[in-house]
């Protein structure tokens, strides 16, 4: 009873933490859900910030109507999960071969690895991920200028 219930615990904290940690990932100017900085220039002290931030939003649309994602890579999670099932679980199988386990002992350590592996490449996914496109801040910026604005970060 008790190796099911610290099976399903772990599974638990597994889930737990790629829920969380991309979550913890996704903060800060280097995000891809990081606005614009505009610094107070003719333009903007003359629309003001309520307008400011209008153009704002106007020119992100502008970009992600052009096709433009503002995370870099936007596949990261799942790619990581993948790759690292399959090097877990093939890293596991062939150290059961070696340790003569058996046909059922390497199926249930490839299987138990393919797992590790997974979770460890989702959450190591999800830290990749969270790289800003620079493409899509460069066309935000251009967007911004055009209208007047300048941009001094992103935050």
């Amino acid at each position: 009873m008790f190796g099911f219930l610290f099976k399903t615990c772990g599974l638990c904290g597994v889930a737990l933490v790629l829920i969380v940690l991309p979550g913890c990932a996704s903060n800060g100017s280097a995000s891809p859900s990081a606005r614009p900085v505009l610094y107070p220039n003719a333009t903007l002290n003359r629309v003001g910030e309520a307008q400011g931030r209008v153009e704002v939003d106007a020119c992100m649309a502008r970009a992600a109507s052009a096709g433009l994602n503002p995370a870099e890579n936007t596949n990261a999670v799942a790619r990581g999960a993948g790759v690292g099932a399959a090097t877990g679980g093939v890293a596991a199988a062939v150290g059961a071969l070696i340790t003569g386990r058996g046909g059922e002992g390497v199926i249930r350590a490839g299987a138990g690895g393919a797992a590790v592996g997974g979770s460890a490449g989702a959450v190591q996914g999800a830290f990749r991920g969270d790289r800003p496109s620079s493409v899509y801040r460069g066309f935000v910026q251009r967007c911004l200028s055009d209208k007047g604005f300048d941009v001094i970060g992103w935050n």
